[in-house]
This record gives C-alpha cells, structure tokens and sequence, in this order.
C-alpha cells in the first residue's frame, strides 16, 4: 500500500514536472520569437537609417525661364543648374527632385524648409545672405543690358531717366532701383519684358548675360550692349545653418570643378550657340 502511495505521488510528481517543462517550453519559444521580431525590426531600421543616410532625396526648386540655366524643355526641367544638381546628387549618392516655381518664391521655400536648396542662376549678394547660405560659387555671370537696334542707350549710364524691364526678384531687379529716374518695370518672367521691349512698351532691359544671349538669338532686332551692368557670382542656396549640407555640396562641386566635369556642363550650353 505504501509503494502504491509512493508510485501514486511520483506519478503526480513526474506530471507536474512534465507540465512545467511544457510551460517553460512554450516562454522560451515565446521569447524566442518576440526576440528575433525585435532583432527584426532593429535591423530593418538600422537598415533604413544607413539609406537615409546614404541616399534620400533632393528638392530642389528653381524658376525655369531663364536660358540656358533653367528652362522646360518638353515636361522636363533642363540647362546648367538642373545638370550641375543632378551632378550633385548623384555625388552625394541622392536621388534629385526639381520643383518650378515663381524667382521670389525660392528663398521662402528653402526658408521654410518646403526645399533642401534652390539652384537658379541666383547671385550672391549681401541681402540673400542674410536669409539663406550660400555654397562655393559655382559660376560667373554679368548683368547686361538689351536695347533694340539704333536705340540712343549705349551704355549704363544711357539707362537714366528710361523706363526699364526686368525679371521680378532677380539681380537685375535690385540694380535697376539704383538708375537715377528710371521708370522700372518688374515681369514674371525675362522673356515677358523683352517681348514688352520689341513692343517698344519699354527702352531696356536689364539680365543675366546668358539669358540675354539666348533671347537675342531668338528675337530679331535686338542687341546686348558691350559694356555689363555689374558683374557677378552664381551659388547654389540652402537653408541657413544647414551645414551639413552645405558642406556636402561644397565636396561636389570641388570634385566637379576638379574633375572638369562642372565646366563641361557649362561649355555644353553656353558654346553651344
């Protein structure tokens, strides 16, 4: 009777025992698997870090009426900036985004943080640096003047008293304030005011160079006088105190200019006339 007792308890004891390894047993492949979830999950996020880090994306915006810099071609956004920003991106490894939109618009937008930079044959100058960053230049530019065959302006100083067209927000804009008495008039867009000068509806207009080379091209009639308004710099702009991506985009642009590659970009749309 004893050894049945004693059979009996070892038989309850073995059970339990089997029980508790069954339970233990189902934790641990519990653990288990919560464990590799989480190893998962950390690794698909440090994964993902690793191509933020070294991919993403650019926005870049820009206004795309001004040859050969910027301008449409088809439905694509194409000339020296959009090249030498793809250039760009592709250095750092990124993915570039082009968004168009109106020249006074630009800063804002990369104030705000809607763009990473902006591209746009935009000048360095002392009022844009206090909104936004500027990389290493990339560039140099003039402001020139475009007046129609015969006219009696011949140089800078002829602009006096004249009524002058230029693209709203540009260099030639902020200049063309300082022409003692002249009559100026802003337009969306730099091929708007020298179809205004063809129409004798002004006696000037005041833009980058290259624009002007390609809008005389175009235009018969016209002609750019010898003599540059001001002479100048392009940059690119990013947001002020973006340094690390400043920084990154100075890198590129020394490879490129290293490299010959950015003064390629440049000679294929400026020689090319």
């Amino acid at each position: 009777m004893k050894k049945n007792v004693i059979a009996i308890a070892a038989a309850v004891c073995m059970a339990a025992v089997l029980t508790a390894c069954g339970g233990t047993g189902t934790k641990t492949e519990t653990t288990a698997k919560a464990t590799e979830k989480a190893g998962a999950e950390s690794t698909a996020a440090e994964t993902k870090t690793a191509e933020s880090a070294a991919g993403g994306k650019l926005v870049m915006v820009t206004n795309a009426e001004f040859p050969p810099y910027e301008y449409h071609n088809n439905n694509e956004i194409v000339g020296i900036d959009a090249e030498i920003a793809k250039a760009i991106a592709d250095k750092l490894g990124m993915e570039l985004e082009i968004q168009d939109m109106a020249f006074d618009s630009l800063i804002p937008a990369v104030q705000s943080g809607k763009a990473d930079f902006t591209a746009a044959g935009m000048t360095v100058n002392e009022d844009r640096k206090k909104n936004v960053d500027f990389t290493d230049t990339y560039a140099k530019a003039a402001q020139v003047i475009i007046v129609k065959e015969g006219s009696d302006i011949v140089n800078p100083d002829g602009l006096e008293g004249k009524k002058v067209g230029v693209q709203t927000g540009t260099t030639g804009d902020i200049y063309a304030d300082d022409i003692k008495d002249a009559a100026v008039q802003r337009f969306n867009k730099g091929m708007d005011a020298v179809m205004a000068l063809t129409q004798d509806k002004i006696d000037a207009v005041v833009i980058d160079r290259e624009p002007a080379t390609v809008f005389v091209k175009d235009n018969t009639g016209l002609k750019i006088l010898d003599e540059a308004f001001t002479e100048e710099e392009y940059a690119i702009a990013v947001k002020k105190g973006n340094t690390e991506l400043l920084e990154k985009m100075n890198g590129a642009i020394k490879e490129l200019k290293d490299s010959g590659e950015l003064q390629k970009i440049i000679d294929k749309y400026i020689t090319a006339k």
